[in-house]
């Protein structure tokens, strides 16, 4: 199976680079920049689960892409979708299957308006990763799992196909039946958190020892759940009890990676993430009109976008 994926960075990166090290046919779409990168330097995975170097692996650009991959695997960031979208064209062919591992959903249905929806199938992963200033990819903490499946659920031969080109490498990789509930329950997870420690800017064990820091974690995971209930995607109790468990947490160190593009003075993907869910929130009624902390963070991360474009352009 040929294997494209989009993107070099702490997601693509890790994954992509597993899958080489397991023996697939893996090549990295990437922009000139990365690609010299991974020329002279390789690629570079440091992970407490196990270190990796790819010396010179296989990258193409994008007027170069001219045949159809069986898999592409999406793993850029949401405010990059668009342009991936374009640059991809080329490597889909009738039977490609495209998995993307963006957070949110929303990028369903672009992806299913330019390829069909019979091309795009559900996915997620679970990990922690950045690139340091090397280009290095580095696994943050012992989580790196990915799942995948048909939005229907069916346990269709091309799901059962790529588990067979997943299985083995060093990653946990699962084929869901029921992947569209699991992609909301991280969406739920994900919103809160990013909402907390970006509003705030701190991660979360310092949030829970400020007055009223659990309280607020705790309500903005109910806010996002209750977006989810109105959408038909009701996330299980017991994963709730996780999740509130996990966003109160003394000593948590854990931040959202939208927390840490403020902090790097990256763009965010805060239409994607938050916007949409209150988008979606607002079609249904599950928001609050007011006093909603989905709506301060959103508009905290909107200001931060509206000073970075001014700053850059008086630079």
């Amino acid at each position: 199976m040929r294997i494209l994926v989009v993107g070099a960075g702490a997601i693509g990166g890790y994954f992509g680079g597993r899958l080489i090290e397991s023996g697939r046919g893996v090549t990295f779409l990437v922009r000139p920049r990365r690609a010299a990168e991974l020329a002279a330097n390789g690629l570079v995975l440091k992970s407490a689960l196990g270190d990796y170097t790819q010396k010179a692996p296989a990258t193409v650009l994008a007027p170069e892409l001219s045949e159809p991959f069986d898999l592409i695997l999406l793993s850029c960031k949401a405010y990059s979708l668009d342009d991936a979208i374009i640059s991809v064209k080329p490597a889909v062919g009738p039977n490609t299957a495209i998995l993307p591992l963006l957070n949110g959903v929303r990028h369903l249905e672009i992806l299913d308006e330019h390829f069909g929806k019979e091309r795009v199938i559900g996915g997620q992963c679970g990990i922690a990763a950045t690139l340091d200033p090397q280009g290095r990819v580095v696994h943050l903490n012992r989580v790196h799992e990915l799942s995948f499946g048909e939005r229907d659920g069916a346990l269709s031969d091309r799901v059962r196909a790529i588990g067979r080109q997943l299985h083995g490498a060093k990653f946990e990789a699962r084929a869901s039946e029921n992947n569209l509930q699991e992609m909301w329950n991280k969406w739920v997870f994900l919103s809160a958190l990013a909402a907390g420690t970006c509003v705030l800017r701190a991660a979360i064990g310092d949030i829970v020892q400020a007055p009223g820091g659990t309280r607020m974690m705790s309500d903005v995971a109910d806010e996002s759940r209750a977006i989810a209930e109105a959408h038909g995607f009701t996330p299980p109790d017991t994963f709730m009890q996780w999740v509130r468990s996990t966003l109160t947490e003394t000593g948590s160190t854990l931040t959202a990676s939208m927390a840490r593009d403020i902090e790097n003075h990256n763009p965010t993907e805060a239409d994607h993430i938050i916007g949409d869910l209150i988008r979606r929130g607002e079609q249904t009624g599950s928001l609050a009109r007011s006093r909603s902390l989905l709506r301060l963070a959103y508009t905290h991360l909107k200001a931060y976008e509206a000073h970075e474009e001014r700053t850059r352009s008086v630079g």
